[in-house]
């Protein structure tokens, strides 16, 4: 199954709530995937919130370039609930 996002806002410090289009719905906490040069921007806070949805990947995007598949997420949340 091909996994999008379809909602999304910002909780808290790196964390995101992200609903899929399977229904699955949760947190997800990027704070340790931030790192390298692509990544490292969003350690500011006001840079993360920055996010949106991107209508043609289908996942967050931030204004550097920087996304995570929507795959990747939908596991995080997944494995965390």
């Amino acid at each position: 199954m091909h996994y999008w996002i379809i909602k999304a806002r910002y909780v808290r410090g790196y964390i995101i709530r992200v609903r899929f289009n399977d229904g699955l719905e949760g947190d997800v906490d990027l704070e340790d995937q931030i790192y390298g040069p692509i990544f490292e921007p969003l350690r500011d806070i006001e840079t993360f919130k920055r996010f949106r949805l991107d209508p043609e990947l289908h996942t967050l995007v931030w204004p550097n370039g920087a996304d995570f598949s929507p795959e990747f997420l939908h596991e995080k949340v997944r494995v965390a609930a």
